[in-house]
């Protein structure tokens, strides 16, 4: 009898053994393998339980699970030594957790999509703490940062940047109290000496710019105009108890001596961000009942839950590794609301004609090219921010003489003989100079070896629009009242776009004429403006929006509208949700454009929109487009341009702005419904929009075109309305179909 006990015992151990080695090997061979705590019946839809599961890399998840993906709270380790604990949302981390990395740095607070969003507190592995704000893996709104080395700074945050207003503390006891932007000091702001002295005034890069003062512990100062150029430099110093001027003291001291221990600490960079640690579950790319889930999927960081090669394992691999990736959509995960995506014409080439030898704008393209290389390429003054009344003077213009044979200033031609004028040179010098365009780069731009493209027709005003073939820059001709426009507002438009950086009005980059010589004696005014769609992204729908529901439609049948189209209000069939944060910027700053557009009596202006689907596919040879995975198309960018450092750092207000656009539905029978009713249908996009047309006075022609159509149609409905009137329905209208992601 106890030998067959004996035998049973020993039986049942090589069957555990060999259960085990099989269950090991199983779990090499699968993806994911529950190993504990799973009964044998097949869990129900939207039943939680708790698992165990190891995934084939090694990585390993313990926690709450439902419909295949983690949804709860449940922790996370990878095999490189990370770590995630905390809640879960359908496979994503959602809510409060803790993420920690190998080196000893941990973040802890809220998650979002899979990112640091929400408030909390990153501790780096050298020491430095920040505790505030973030959105999408940015530093981004209200926060504190203790360095490693001893330096605090405390305020505002944009983009991972100290932005706006703050406060920095250097570890030897000097402090900074003022405006920030792009992590320097910049605006006006208060430096403060341990030793007493101070400086109160303007910044820009880091160092006193403009008008300030110096102040000394023993009560003496110097008043002036500050610049790290000594040639720029002019002021007066004042003895303690004297107001008679010394000029023994050097101002550029401050700069070589004073502020050499006053830098900015550049603080600890993350690693790997926990958006691209995010795993791979199986159970991602279906929801229930087999039907397609909502794709999300973060791509502004290269990450996604697709099965692509160059999504999570190029993440989990560590192969992206700059501190600047990591930004990514904030949509929510929990609609199964996508729908597919309407095909659209695709243009085979870039949009307008070339102009070339021949076209009847060729000589005017020559003529425009040599006078911009002369404007731009002219010795001038320093330029400076602080303009002189003089600069805007309607009277202050240059005339210069450009004959074929060349003369001192201009060099010989193959173009006719004409005159080139320029208006208020030194200010739209400044304002190119405040728009960050480089001189050179403008120059090549538009007075390169590549020709201007010429727009297909002309827009209603009769003006002919040009594109540079960088598309960076559109050049538009000009009637005699709009020049008289632009000049007269061109004081207070200045004023605005360098008090709020976030403007969305058109830039102006220089205004100008031609005036050809002989017997035609023709003159051709233009402006040279920034182009809205200078982007990498195709822009597959485009809206130009005033508010105004009388002629709002395109003319253009359906079989004609392709993605250079513009469409009008009529035709809108989205309305567009912006982060929390975007959303807050975006209407303070159309309240302060359109406030500004009405004090200089302006009307008939467009908020111009452009948009990219996330998921299209790329021009087919039939230049048709799809959304992925519903035609034959190769797959779309998959937004790799998003990865770049220098394209994280462009996202701002109507600049490549990552959104969500959700369908409407205008009833048939209602044509003057400008906002139709919502379907529920996504889509991720990003974005483009800026204020156009604002050189439209309110004039008697306006004036009268306002009294006719108002005895035929509804005064509301036309375009043509006082500029108090017309404000206050554009900024109604704008934010109807802008509006919160909730």
């Amino acid at each position: 009898m106890s030998k067959k006990l004996g035998f049973r015992k020993a039986l049942e151990t090589k069957v555990k053994k060999s259960q085990a080695a099989a269950k090991k090997k199983a779990i090499s061979i699968f993806t994911a393998m529950s190993v504990a705590h799973v009964d044998d019946e097949e869990p129900g839809p939207g039943e939680v339980r708790h698992v165990e599961k190891v995934l084939s890399t090694g990585d390993f998840y313990t926690g709450q699970w439902c419909d295949s993906l983690p949804h709860g709270n449940g922790k996370f380790l990878w095999t490189d030594g990370c770590m995630y604990v905390g809640e879960w949302l359908k496979g994503k981390t959602m809510g409060k957790g803790r993420f920690s990395w190998p080196s000893g740095a941990t973040y802890e607070g809220e998650f979002k999509s899979g990112f640091m969003d929400g408030k909390g507190t990153y501790t780096g592995s050298s020491g430095d703490t920040y505790k505030g704000s973030w959105v999408m893996n940015f530093k981004h709104g209200q926060g504190t940062q203790s360095y490693a080395n001893g330096d605090y700074h405390e305020g505002e945050w944009r983009r991972g940047f100290q932005d706006g207003h703050g406060r920095y503390q250097w570890k030897n006891g000097n402090h900074y109290i003022g405006q920030w932007r792009n992590g320097m000091m910049n605006g006006n702001g208060t430096m403060i000496w341990s030793n007493g002295n101070r400086y109160d005034g303007f910044w820009e890069d880091g160092f006193p710019k403009g008008n300030g003062k110096f102040r000394w512990a023993d009560g003496s100062f110097y008043v002036g105009v500050w610049s790290k150029d000594g040639k720029e430099q002019s002021g007066t110093y004042y003895p303690s108890g004297s107001h008679s001027g010394n000029l023994d003291w050097d101002p550029q001291q401050l700069f070589l001596e004073d502020l050499k221990d006053c830098k900015i600490c550049p603080g600890e960079k993350v690693s790997i961000f926990p958006s691209q640690k995010m795993p791979h579950w199986p159970g991602m790319g279906k929801g229930n009942g087999g039907r397609p889930r909502r794709s999300s999927d973060a791509r502004l960081g290269n990450y996604s839950w697709s099965s692509d090669a160059n999504d999570v394992s190029a993440a989990s691999e560590g192969d992206l590794r700059d501190e600047n990736e990591g930004v990514g959509n904030l949509h929510h995960e929990d609609s199964d609301t996508r729908g597919s995506l309407p095909q659209f014409k695709m243009p085979m080439k870039k949009q307008g004609l070339t102009i070339s030898k021949g076209h009847k704008n060729y000589e005017l393209m020559l003529n425009l090219q040599l006078g911009i290389r002369h404007s731009v390429g002219r010795p001038g003054p320093a330029i400076t921010l602080d303009l002189k009344p003089s600069a805007f003077d309607p009277k202050e213009k240059v005339w210069t003489k450009f004959p074929p044979e060349g003369s001192k200033h201009t060099p010989p031609h193959q173009s006719c003989d004409f005159k080139w004028k320029d208006y208020c040179p030194v200010a739209f010098r400044t304002l190119r100079k405040l728009f960050n365009v480089d001189a050179a780069d403008y120059m090549i731009s538009i007075c390169g070896n590549d020709a201007l493209r010429e727009l297909s027709s002309p827009g209603k005003s009769g003006s002919f629009f040009y594109l540079t073939n960088d598309d960076r820059y559109m050049i538009k001709t000009m009637k005699k009242a709009e020049v008289k426009v632009l000049i007269r507002m061109l004081p207070a438009y200045y004023n605005h776009v360098r008090s709020f950086e976030n403007t969305l009005v058109t830039k102006f980059y220089g205004l100008h004429c031609v005036k050809l010589t002989g017997a035609a004696q023709k003159k051709v005014r233009f402006v040279i403006m920034g182009n809205l769609f200078c982007t990498d992204y195709s822009i597959h729908r485009r809206f130009d929006l005033k508010g105004s529901s009388h002629g709002r439609t395109t003319a253009k049948p359906e079989s004609e509208i392709d993605s250079t189209t513009t469409l009008k209000d009529l035709d809108l069939n989205y309305i567009f949700r912006l982060q929390k944060l975007w959303y807050q910027e975006f209407c303070r700053q159309v309240d302060r454009d359109c406030d500004f557009l009405e004090q200089e009596r302006i009307m008939d202006y467009s908020l111009l929109i452009g948009f990219h689907f996330r998921e299209v596919s790329t021009p087919c040879t039939s230049g048709v487009c799809t959304p992925t995975g519903n035609g034959d198309c190769e797959k779309a960018d998959k937004d790799k341009l998003l990865l770049s450092p220098s394209r994280l750092s462009s996202i701002r207000l109507g600049i490549s702005m990552p959104a969500r656009a959700e369908k409407t539905l205008r009833k048939s029978d209602c044509e003057a419904q400008l906002v139709g009713e919502s379907t529920g249908v996504i889509y991720d996009v990003i974005l483009f929009f800026g204020i156009i047309d604002i050189l439209q006075d309110y004039d008697i022609s306006k004036k009268l075109e306002h009294a006719y159509k108002s005895m035929q149609y509804d005064p509301t409905s036309i375009s043509a309305v006082d500029p108090k009137q017309y404000s206050k329905r554009f900024r109604d209208f704008i934010f109807r179909i802008f509006v919160e992601d909730t």
